[in-house]
């Protein structure tokens, strides 16, 4: 989810520009900045952003540009008159001091000088151009996102391909391990002298155990949830937390494999899954 978009264009002695950015998060988390005279519009943009950006970090500023000699401030006279007469009352009633540079102190106060730009009525032709900036810059991060999804959709097909490799390569193992269980368990009661014991009993129990570490079911499972995995990325846009949910499936079948796993070779087979789910569960924050 990760992007980032600008654009400019001119309005008369103007010049807006519009910049976003986004990072990863669970839903969308927008904050706006934008300039004043196009606070009104506040809302609009906001609504815009929403419909074309489903999740995220995302900083949104538009903000205007003018020549140095352009511009020009007017000086709000009554409020600085006020501003003076607190001054004096202050001297008067508690004896604090007039500023001896009186004038260059409320010049600097509160909205005693206001730029033009915050002065001026927003009009239908200018916020046709300030919109139509401002969805360049949405589109330019939508673009940056959709070649970031190219490259990661590619890295999902890696990573599922590899587990689906890794799980049919547990298999050979897995034949040879029922024999192998057999043997130790009955070579382990040769080892007690004079011990009778029911050999159908016996063979009963074995069955029993070895079907508790069986995990066919856990592979038929995994390759579902592979196979569904490949078909959310062929889907509709916007199935990032769909994925997440798939990926933690998939650790649930690859974890039971790993409990039942009793030999060291599909110990470590798993262990090698479990790194490249990992590196799915990572990236899939970064999907819509």
């Amino acid at each position: 989810m990760t992007g980032y978009g600008k654009a400019s264009s001119t309005f008369g002695d103007k010049k807006i520009t519009a910049e976003i950015k986004s990072l990863n998060s669970k839903a969308l988390d927008l904050t706006v900045r934008i300039a004043a005279c196009y606070r009104e519009k506040e809302m609009e943009l906001r609504t815009m952003i929403n419909e074309k950006l489903l999740r995220g970090k995302v900083e949104f500023s538009l903000w205007i540009e003018r020549d140095e000699v352009e511009q020009t401030a007017k000086l709000n006279l009554p409020l600085m008159q006020k501003y003076i007469q607190q001054f004096q009352e202050a001297n008067e009633q508690y004896n604090i001091p007039i500023p001896q540079n009186l004038t260059e102190v409320v010049l600097r106060m509160p909205d005693a000088v206001s730029k033009t730009d915050t002065m001026e009525e927003l009009t239908e032709e200018e916020w046709t151009v300030a919109r139509s900036v401002a969805e360049q810059a949405v589109k330019q991060l939508m673009d940056f996102r959709a070649q970031e999804g190219k490259a990661l959709e590619q890295k999902f097909r890696e990573k599922v391909d590899n587990i689906e490799s890794l799980m049919k390569s547990i298999e050979p193992y897995e034949k040879s391990r029922t024999e192998k269980i057999r043997q130790r368990l009955t070579d382990a009661l040769a080892t007690i002298p004079e011990v009778e014991y029911d050999r159908g009993r016996l063979e009963q129990e074995m069955i029993f155990y070895i079907e508790k570490l069986d995990i066919n079911e856990e592979k038929q499972r995994l390759f579902h949830h592979l196979g569904y995995f490949r078909e959310t990325l062929d889907g509709e846009y916007g199935q990032g937390k769909k994925l997440g949910f798939i990926a933690q499936e998939m650790g649930r079948e690859i974890n039971t494999t790993g409990s039942k796993s009793n030999q060291a070779e599909m110990q470590n087979i798993v262990v090698m899954m479990k790194d490249e789910l990992e590196q799915i569960k990572e990236q899939v924050l970064n999907v819509l």
